[in-house]
């Protein structure tokens, strides 16, 4: 007897039977409901040949894992057509990551639902059209909450830069890209590309592009250059719902819309762009919103900032520093509008916010009416700017290419050139006393731009992801001792993680803007002359590198005399993309782009 708060308990073999039978039936009702997703949890297939690799994937479900064998797996259609489910991602991952390339003609699918691909890299292939990956298996079937990550795509250029196909197509739903690398497209047409849905089922899209690396990309002769477009023309009335956060951008020179935005409601933040000559480009749709992003010029020719056109846009809390561009490439270029205007002309640009940005040593700061002609005849409307920091010696600082209508001034700070328009209320002229941190320029304790914003009720930390307090600062940085989230990006922050590990992913090696190294012809075919000049007899290394920091050759290592010097490189067996020319002279290098066709 067991005798518990004074109540009498006797155990009866029933009893014990009773409780042992209860706990027998939940224990195999628990093993029946986790036993299967255990199992498939578990199973991974390695493929070594392309049937191997179709017969995985077909054989595969919820929860499995295919392995590509590490090699070169030449004129591969990888056709990644499945159904996994929401905890029970099927992935398709190289066996090592990065040690997995994909030639020739090699392209994959992605098309079902709850699916990954993990760690491949596509180098110096080439295709006749179409799409490098493409998150679809046929134009009515779609892929939905699929992911491409830590892949790599490089080089993968056909002979003509007129040849027309896109590296990333992201079809359907809910899908991301993320911890990927895309350099060296020196051909027509976009990099990645976002297509939105045609009706009746045209709602949201809302995939996520996030960490990724755009790089190299040499100007193209044509529209079609665009490192990221979101939608097109004819959709661009739909809101896709896309969020494109934590990438770099570094030397996108395809056209001037680096990005371009062509649909509604999507987010664009904590990016950085380095030393690329165009612009984040919001060409069609309504209701952007542009925050937390670094524009670094860099010293680079008509590097620019963000250009405006549609209604209700929000570009608030971005740095902006040395961008040479201007008029449509300014670091804010607003643009005219035209009447009635058809889907893949310019709309009026009505009711955008532009607050809390902090513009350094820039060309050109505001240029509101950009564009004007007798076709775009409609001048900005119901403009705000609203708590903006800038200090340049570069002027006016706005410019009317058209009068604006509506247009309000609140707490900016300015100094440095001439306003450009008369003095209106909301702008001090005055030293707003910034200070050096880590090649930046924030405000000091003592500036007049320290508590004299005005509150904007969608601002509610600064650039850094620091809480702005009940008396914000003007400018895109808050004055506080809080952690610091947000930094501007290089490319050890972003891409997959084997490129840091395994290569020189960037070279650390100043572009040369004069005369002092040229290769010519540039783009070329074949051979290729490297003409440089001494100003005094020097030590010199002249060497080719590819896109990713790997040596091909060395043409000259020694001294060299005063004066004119010439190379000859046969770049005949390399493949369509980008390389690099690396002069060091007396120990200080130099490079130049060289693209191959």
């Amino acid at each position: 007897m067991v005798r518990a708060h004074g109540v009498n308990w006797w155990w009866s073999s029933d009893l014990v039977f009773q409780i042992l039978y209860r706990k027998y039936i939940v224990k195999c009702v628990l093993y029946l409901l986790l036993a299967p997703s255990v199992a498939q949890a578990q199973m991974e297939r390695l493929a070594s040949t392309p049937q191997e690799l179709s017969d995985a994937i077909a054989s595969s479900g919820p929860g499995d894992t295919v392995i590509m064998a590490n090699g070169t797996w030449t004129d591969v259609v990888i056709e990644f057509h499945n159904e996994g489910a929401e905890r029970d991602t099927i992935t398709l991952r190289a066996e090592t990551p990065g040690q997995v390339i994909l030639t020739g003609s090699s392209r994959l699918e992605i098309g079902g639902s709850y699916l990954k691909v993990d760690g491949l890299w596509f180098d110096q292939g080439s295709l006749r059209s179409g799409h490098i990956i493409e998150f679809r298996r046929s134009s009515s079937r779609l892929s939905s909450h699929s992911r491409l990550t830590n892949c790599t795509i490089t080089n993968y250029n056909p002979p003509s830069y007129l040849t027309e196909y896109k590296w990333v197509s992201i079809y359907g739903s809910h899908n991301r890209v993320d911890h990927c690398h895309f350099a060296g497209k020196t051909h027509d047409g976009a990099t990645v590309v976002v297509w939105l849905r045609d009706p009746p089922n045209d709602d949201p899209v809302w995939h996520r592009i996030d960490q990724n690396y755009f790089g190299h990309r040499p100007a193209l002769p044509k529209n079609g250059g665009e490192s990221l477009r979101i939608g097109t023309s004819s959709r661009s009335m739909q809101d896709a719902n896309v969020t494109v956060e934590h990438n770099l951008f570094e030397e996108c020179d395809g056209e001037i819309e680096i990005i371009s935005n062509k649909s509604g409601n999507n987010i664009f933040r904590h990016n950085t762009f380095r030393r690329s000559s165009g612009t984040l480009t919001l060409r069609h749709g309504n209701e952007a919103s542009v925050y937390g992003n670094y524009f670094l010029g860099e010293g680079k020719s008509r590097s620019g900032g963000v250009r405006i056109i549609g209604e209700r846009h929000r570009v608030y809390n971005n740095y902006f520093q040395d961008l040479e561009g201007t008029g449509y490439r300014a670091a804010v270029s607003i643009v005219n509008g035209v009447p009635n205007s058809p889907l893949n002309r310019y709309f009026q640009v009505k009711d955008a916010v532009v607050a809390f940005n902090t513009f350094v040593n820039v060309e050109e700061t505001f240029v509101l009416g950009a564009g004007r002609s007798s076709e775009q005849s409609l001048s900005p409307d119901g403009l705000q700017i609203v708590n903006n920091l800038v200090v340049t010696p570069n002027g006016p600082i706005i410019e009317y290419e058209d009068t604006p209508t509506n247009v309000s001034y609140m707490s900016n700070v300015f100094y440095g050139a001439d306003l450009g328009i008369e003095e209106v209320d909301g702008i001090l002229v005055a030293d707003p006393e910034l200070q050096a941190e880590q090649d930046l320029w924030v405000l000091s304790n003592t500036s007049v731009a320290v508590g004299t914003a005005t509150s904007v009720d969608f601002v509610s930390d600064d650039i850094d992801g620091q809480q702005r307090d009940g008396k914000p600062d003007i400018g895109a940085d808050e004055v506080s001792l809080a952690p610091i989230l947000y930094r501007p990006l290089t490319s050890k922050d972003v891409g997959p993680s084997y490129l840091g590990t395994v290569l020189n992913t960037e070279l650390p090696v100043p572009e040369a803007r004069h005369a002092m190294i040229q290769g010519y012809p540039n783009p070329f075919r074949s051979m290729v002359s490297v003409d440089f000049t001494l100003e005094q007899p020097s030590h010199v290394q002249l060497s080719i590198y590819d896109l990713l920091g790997r040596e091909i050759v060395t043409l000259m290592d020694g001294p060299r005399s005063l004066g004119d010097h010439s190379a000859l490189f046969d770049g005949s067996g390399l493949a369509p993309g980008v390389y690099f020319v690396v002069i060091e002279v007396d120990g200080n290098p130099m490079k130049q782009t060289l693209v191959k066709h």
